[in-house]
């Protein structure tokens, strides 16, 4: 999608009134407690990350009128399949990540007396959508949106996951992931966030304060409702 004409859509909440019935975002929460996910540079879960910034991001999009629902918000739901399963009225799935990197580029340390490990060559937040969801153009458009909103508001992306992944939108960071189950076994288009690289020691830090996390959730939810206004509820879910 052009540059323009993303920057065009993320202004749109400004002018363009929500639909009559108020769209349904469904917010995942990912991993769970008996599966937390990667571990933090000092020891914390990202199970733990994800939900902090999941309710952030739905309270920010119940703010603009839209009705959000946490997924997995206890950390029960442990089959990926159940979860869209949840909130079957959902207009779009929007699944909450933080990242990390691969064993072999972590190096230890010691934090507060207890052995961690960490990598400070990658931060930044990155997206991903699936060809196989029904709705990919409708997927890569919310994708690119909150991408966009998120760089427009000074937060830097990465390019870590290029390695692995195929660009959707380099511009925004988007990668396709073809085979992901949360993006692929929906019925509404479904986007997979990664907020940050809790690996790294600084970035670590930012990723847990409140302030910033309500400020990066404005911007989630800025790029979403955008998105949902300018699509029809039926292409959204057909």
């Amino acid at each position: 999608m052009p540059r323009l004409a993303l920057l065009a859509l993320t202004t749109l909440l400004l002018s363009t009134p929500l639909a009559a019935r108020p769209p349904i975002v469904a917010v995942d929460v990912g991993h769970t407690l008996a599966a937390p996910g990667a571990t933090s540079a000092r020891g914390r879960s990202e199970f733990d990350f994800n939900r902090d910034l999941a309710r952030e991001v739905a309270a920010a999009l119940i703010n603009r009128g839209i009705a959000a629902r946490l997924v997995n918000d206890d950390g029960r739901i442990a089959s990926l399949r159940e979860r869209p399963k949840t909130v079957p009225d959902a207009d779009f799935f929007l699944s909450i990540h933080h990242d990390s990197v691969s064993e072999h580029e972590l190096t230890p340390w010691t934090w507060q007396g207890e052995a961690q490990s960490y990598s400070d060559a990658y931060a930044g937040h990155s997206l991903f959508v699936s060809q196989d969801n029904p709705a990919p153009e409708a997927s890569l458009t919310c994708a690119s949106a909150i991408g966009a909103r998120l760089q427009r508001m000074g937060f830097v992306p990465t390019e870590k996951n290029a390695r692995r992944r195929a660009w959707a939108d380099h511009a925004n960071t988007v990668h396709w992931y073809d085979n992901l189950i949360v993006l692929y076994r929906t019925t509404v288009p479904a986007v997979l966030f990664e907020a940050g690289v809790i690996k790294h020691r600084d970035e670590e830090l930012l990723l847990r304060d409140p302030a910033r996390q309500r400020r990066m959730a404005d911007g989630i939810a800025t790029g979403v409702a955008a998105c949902l206004q300018v699509m029809p509820l039926a292409d959204l879910t057909r």
